[in-house]
Order: C-alpha cells, then structure tokens, then sequence
C-alpha cells in the first residue's frame, strides 16, 4: 500500500483520477442495468399461434391467393421474424402499393392496398418518334397492373430511344391520373430536345492517313452546313463502337497488323451543346506477305496443286481478307480432289526486319464432324429455300465452322432479315452437329423518289417501286417511272437470282422509252424487252448470256426540217431488232488483292439478224483502272471505251442505230457533238458513226477545305473519235467528218457530295476539235434519291 501524505502533489492528482473514474462506472452501471434486465432470453422470444387470417383492402386479388403468398399455414405457430418474411412476401409480389400485417390474438390481420391497373397509356410531347414506335418498346401494357418501378424502367427506355437519335438531352417523366374504380391513365411527358451534333472528330497518333481520309471511314461525320438534311454528324454512342470496328477494319486490311484504339474520348464542349471525339490509336507497322508455302500434314495428299492454286504473292500487302479467301480456295480445290475433312490452317512468321510476314497453309485432317440437319426458325414470308440456298453446306456434308460463317453473313446480306443468327449445337451424336437460323424478317418493299439534272436532259424525275423479296421468294421486282424534260423511260425490271435452283442469275427488263431532245431533230419511241441470265465463272469474273427485242422508230418533230439522211431514216417507220448476246465481266475494283486499286474490264458482242428487220454484229468493250495515292488522299483513274458496228443487212443503218457521243462518254461536247454530220437542207444533224473510241484521264483530289463541306477538285484529260457511216444512205446528203478525226478535251471538275446526291460541274476546253463540232464548255448532273 503506498502511502500520499509525503507526496501530495503527485498522489492528490491519481486520487483525483481514480474517484472520476469510480464515478463513471457507477453511472454506467446505474443506467445500464435497467436495460440489461428487460433484455429478452432468445429462449423466451414472443411467439404467435395463427388460427385465421383476416384480409382487408384486397379488390382483384382473391383472399386465398394473398393468404397462400404469406407462406403461414393455420394451426402454425410462428415467431415476430417469420411474419416479417411473410410480410416481404407479398411486398415483393408487386402487387401491392402498401402491406400491414397485425397479429391479434391468433389472428393475422392483412391490410393491403392494391397497385391500380392501367386504363390506357399515352405519351405526350414527342414529334420526332410516332407513338407506336414508342408504345411497342415499352413493357407497360393496359390492363395490367401499374408499379412505379416498371414506369420509371419505361421511361428510361424512351429517353434511351431518343438518345439512339443523336437526343441525350431528352427527358421523359412519367405521370398517373386516377380514375375510379382503381385505375390510372399512365401518361410518358416526353421534353425531346435537340440533336447534339459532333462538332470535331480527330485523331491522335496517326502518320500514315491524314484525319481527313480516316474520317472518311467513319460512320460518324462532323458538323456540316447542311445538317438539317444531313444526320451523319448527330452523336449516337453506338456509333461509336462501330467506328472503332470500322477504323481497325481500314487499318488490317492494308497491313498494319498491330493496330489498336487506345481510347475513343467524347467530350461536350465548353457551351455544352456538342460533342468532340478524339480516336487515340497506335497504328504500328506496315506488313507484306513474304514467303507463301503450302504443306501437307494428310498422308497422300500432295501440296504442289494447292501451292499453285494460291493467288497471293510475296510484296503484296498483308490483309486478312487475302488469307481467308486463300483458305477457302484451296478448300474448295479439297472438295474436287474428294479430300473429306481438309482443314487449311495459316500459320504466320513474322519477320520485323524487313517487316514481312511469312505465311504456310498446312493441310490438315479435321474432326469427322458431319452436318445432321439445317433448322430455320423466324421466317413468315420468306420460303425457307431462300435461305437454305445460302448455304453450300447440305445435310450429310462434312462440318465446316468457316462455310458456315460464310453462309451467316450471305444471309445477313440479303437485306431480308433485321436480325438473323446462325449457331451450331451437338446433334443426335458427337459426330454430327445441327445448325440453327433464326431469323426476324424486316419490310422489303420501297418507294423511292428521284430527281435529276443535267445539261443535255435538263430536269427529270422518278418514281420507283420495288420488291426486293417477292412473294417470300428472294426475287426482285421493280416498276420505275422516269421523265425528263426530253426523255421518258417507263420500266419493269426482274430478278430470279437463282434460277431453276442453280447459281444463275436471270434478269428481265421490259419496257417504253422516248425522247424528244432539243440537240436532235427528230423524236423516238422504243419498245424493248431484254432476258439476261449470268453466272460467275471466277471469283471476279462473270459471264452474261442475254437476248435483246426492240422495235424503234424515228419520228419528225413539229415545225422541224430534217436533212437528207434523217429524212430517209425517219422514212423506214418502225423496225424491230432480234439479237443473242455475250459479254464477258472482270472487276478487282472490290474484292481484288490491293484495296486502293483495281480494274474493270468488259467486253460484249450481239449480234441480230435472228428475225426482225435488222441485221448486224455490235462489239462493245470498256477497261478501267483506277489506283489511290499520296496516302489515298488523291484518286487516279483511266479509262478505254471503244465500239465497232458492222452491218449486214440489205438495207440501211438508222442514226439510233449507229453510236452517238455525249457528255457522259466525252466531255466538252454537247449530246451528238462530234462525229459525221449532214448539212444538207441548210440543217445540221448528227448522224453517229459506226466506229469509235474515247480514252479518258482524270483524278480527284482535296481542295483543303473542311471535310465536312463534302466538296474535292478534278482534272481531266480527254481523247477520241468517231467515224464511219457505211451502210448509211447518203444521197442528197452533205456528210461532213466521215473519216473522223481525235478530238482533245481538258479541263477541271468541282465534285460536290450533297445530302441529295453528289453533285459534278464540269469546266472544259476542246484542244482540238473540228469547225462542225457542237463545243460545250460547261456540263453539271446531278442525282438524288430522296
């Protein structure tokens, strides 16, 4: 014991301490006690014994259904936490605006209040969106049961459908009226907003495209003058994901094989009353193919056909569209060699130093997987033939993953289908597998209004109905309608693109046409009707069968003199043309080994005598070769068009007959500008020729001005002639430029993409030309589809 006398200070303060302390435990314990000994022993919780349950407020919901929902049973003997279970219950049934559960004695008293039902919806406020649209997204329906819960969900699913519309401001609240009987009228009060244009998309990190070429790409366009017409440039956020798809699909398929989006940013401006998207990309290297081998892992299997079936080249530019069509040609190849089960797999190389990539294609055995069957599901007007066709795999084929992703996206390109999903599941065995399509059919009929200009026909419309999917049938069904001020065109057109089952394509074109041109004078009426079928003979090459029908006739117009020639022709009346024809296509210009270069080349003989009154061979060829360059920016193009007549027949070629030159073959010159003509009678007709040839140059470049205002500059560069009228009577005529001579035309081009349709003016300058040809130094066409 320690003694404090001799130590006050010291010993006075613990003392101090340790009586507050003392103090504060008493307290503690004076307060606590009291509750401490109401507390209640787990053992002698309160308990309730439910005998009847009594149920108020409940108009629509049956009393046994609300007293099945609490989970209680009578005779049960429940505790205070179980009727808290049960009141969560029928709070979560969603039903009930308000529960109370009251035990009294052994009586559970329920007291409910029931949610109103829905008397009709509206939606108020919205013009940009039609109420059925709106209506069919949302999960409110009358006569069902209102919840707050499910009307705010409602709500935010409209404001998400404006936002898919370039509209993030809008806002939707929704809002009850009561009316007796327990019912509301739900009312969505839409606030729509306006659209919040992206006002400057850029990027970061590119070197080897500037931002104009790469915007190009993009589905999302910048701020543009006319955006009231244009809505490209209004942000939508699920735009953005497929550009950044987009951008890396332009990146792989030039060889940049590391390319990524870091980052695509989208921030609102200091006004807040549009967007700026900032794409941060790394674009990495370029890669070529370098050393392309085929090797074969199938015993008996010999690699050299497969090696020397193969299109690409070492120096091409790496893309993965080449690789997979290499491995679906030697698959092909595999199945006429009755190889069952080949599977090509590429297996790259990389070599950074000379930044190749080396590519063998190893055949080998896959899985003995076979197709049990092909199930269409979704389809109400489509035939399922339609569908089936798309397919080049059957029931019993081998299994292959990639023909079957092949035949998905064939089926999605058909344009019939909004959605249509293509999956594989095990069938009856392990062996086989059983391919499932469902698909959700989407309108295929359009009406479409057109208008058009140009310097030769003037103004011009048309009117076009069509059927994409005929009777269910994948058939094309087309009526169109088109007048200008000096030609009428009135058409039906149709395609069977597989007929008689088979990979052949078969067009029909029956239809009357006129003109009554101020640059001729002379009017025509034609009545023609033209069969074609066409079948692929390579993967960019095409063979067309065709036979032609027309009966044609010159007519004088009013108040008009004619020459010697037009007058004996306008005599003739009406003649009829029977002809078979072919024609050979190739086009690279899209699915070639270079995607910035590619050419066309075509080349066409018909030849009539088979009935009718005329009797000729007409050879028609044309080639195209047009490349991009200075990092795509600049477009070079060059073409090469020439045709040969050569009659046979007893009587004599008509002009319409004949070929005639225009604006659209060669520049500089009005409709029938150039070539032979007759001045007899003191008039000054063009009569065609039977032989010509036009070679053409141009390129379109970026005048440096804002992307967004769509507009570029040209140059070009023409050169050709037109000669020849034999078969042509002659007598009283005075025939000037038989023998033909080059014209040389130059000039520039303002190229305008409009929301209408672009837009071409075309300033020109003969170099060379002859003192007879009909010079025009200005052209301008336009085409809009609206």
């Amino acid at each position: 014991m320690t003694d404090c006398r001799g130590t006050s200070t010291f010993c006075g303060a613990r003392g101090q301490k340790t009586n507050i302390l003392w103090q504060a435990l008493t307290l503690f314990f004076l307060f606590a006690t009291p509750g401490l000994l109401v507390l209640p022993d787990p053992a002698q919780a309160q308990s309730y014994t439910i005998n009847r349950f009594e149920v108020e407020g409940n108009r629509r919901i049956e009393t046994s259904t609300i007293i099945a929902r609490t989970g209680i049973e009578p005779g049960q003997t429940v505790s205070a936490g179980q009727i808290n279970d049960a009141f969560q219950r029928l709070l979560d049934s969603g039903v009930f605006e308000t529960v109370e559960l009251t035990p009294r004695g052994n009586t559970l008293i329920i007291a409910v209040e029931e949610y109103p039902t829905i008397n009709q919806i509206s939606i108020e406020g919205n013009r940009r969106v039609k109420d059925d649209v709106l209506l069919e997204a949302i999960s409110s329906q009358t006569r069902r049961v209102f919840t707050p819960q499910l009307a705010e969900a409602d709500a935010d699913l409209i404001a998400e459908i404006y936002s898919a519309q370039g509209r993030v401001s809008a806002t939707v609240i929704p809002r009850i009226i009561r009316r007796n009987d327990n019912r509301v009228d739900l009312v969505f009060e839409v606030a729509e907003g306006t659209t919040i244009e992206v006002e400057r998309v850029s990027f970061v990190g590119n070197r080897a495209y500037s931002d104009r070429r790469l915007r190009r790409v993009l589905e999302t366009k910048q701020a543009n003058i006319l955006r009231t017409f244009l809505r490209g440039d209004t942000f939508i956020a699920d735009r953005i994901e497929f550009d950044k798809q987009v951008i890396r699909d332009f990146y792989l398929s030039r060889g940049y094989i590391d390319f990524r989006v870091n980052s695509a940013n989208v921030e609102f401006t200091r006004e807040r009353d549009a967007f700026f998207l900032v794409m941060n990309i790394t674009e990495g290297q370029r890669f070529a193919f370098g050393q392309i081998s085929t090797v074969s892992e199938i015993p008996g299997v010999d690699p050299a056909p497969y090696q020397a079936a193969l299109k690409v080249k070492p120096g091409v530019i790496y893309s993965p569209t080449l690789i997979e069509n290499s491995i679906a040609r030697l698959e092909r190849l595999g199945l006429k060699q009755g190889v069952d089960f080949l599977r090509v797999e590429p297996r790259v190389t990389r070599n950074p130093r000379d930044l190749t990539l080396d590519v063998q294609f190893v055949l080998t055995r896959g899985p003995r997987i076979f197709v049990e069957r092909i199930d269409i599901e979704g389809n109400t007007t489509t035939l399922d033939r339609v569908i089936r066709r798309q397919f080049d795999t059957v029931e019993g084929d081998p299994f292959n993953p990639r023909e079957i992703r092949q035949s998905a996206e064939r089926i999605r390109a058909l344009g019939f289908f909004s959605t249509a999903d293509v999956e594989t599941r095990e069938g009856t065995s392990p062996s086989q597998v059983i391919v499932d399509v469902d698909v959700e059919e989407q309108p295929t009929g359009s009406l479409s209004l057109g208008g058009s200009y140009s310097v030769s026909d003037g103004f011009g419309i048309a009117i076009g109905l069509n059927e994409s999917n005929f009777l269910g049938r994948g058939q094309n069904l087309g009526i169109t309608l088109s007048t200008a001020q000096d030609s009428e065109q009135y058409t039906i057109n149709f395609t069977e693109p597989y007929l008689l089952g088979r990979k052949l394509r078969f067009d029909l074109g029956v239809g009357l046409a006129s003109t009554n041109s101020s640059f001729a004078s002379y009017d025509t009426k034609t009545v023609f009707f033209n069969p074609q079928v066409s079948y692929a003979i390579g993967e960019l090459s095409a063979l067309r069968l065709r036979y032609g029908w027309n009966q044609s006739e010159m007519t004088q117009q009013s108040n008009e003199t004619n020459g010697a020639v037009i007058a004996s022709e306008i005599a003739q009346g009406k003649r009829t043309s029977s002809s078979i024809g072919v024609s050979y296509v190739y086009d690279s210009r899209l699915g070639g080994l270079n995607p910035n270069a590619g050419v066309l080349f075509e080349l066409g003989v018909d030849a009539a005598g088979l009935g009718g009154d005329n009797e000729y061979i007409k050879t028609t060829a044309r080639a195209i070769a047009q490349k991009r360059v200075l990092n795509e920016e600049v477009v070079l193009r060059a073409s090469l068009e020439l045709g040969a007549l050569n009659w046979t027949g007893d009587d004599f070629s008509r002009t319409i007959d004949r070929f005639v030159l225009g604006p659209n073959t060669f520049r500089g010159f009005e409709p029938a500008g150039l070539g032979p003509r007759d001045l007899s009678n003191g008039q000054d007709d063009a009569i065609g020729g039977n032989y010509y040839w036009v070679a053409r140059f141009e390129s379109d470049f970026p005048l440096g001005l804002p992307e967004e205002l769509g507009l570029r500059g040209g140059l070009f560069y023409d050169v050709g002639n037109l000669y020849n009228i034999n078969n042509v009577d002659t007598s009283g005529a005075d025939i000037v430029g038989a023998s033909g001579s080059i014209r040389h035309v130059v000039g520039v081009s303002v190229l305008w993409t409009t929301p209408f349709g672009p837009l071409r003016f075309n300033f020109s300058q003969a170099l060379k030309k002859e003192e007879f040809d009909k010079e025009q130094s200005f052209d301008l066409t336009i085409q809009a589809q609206f």
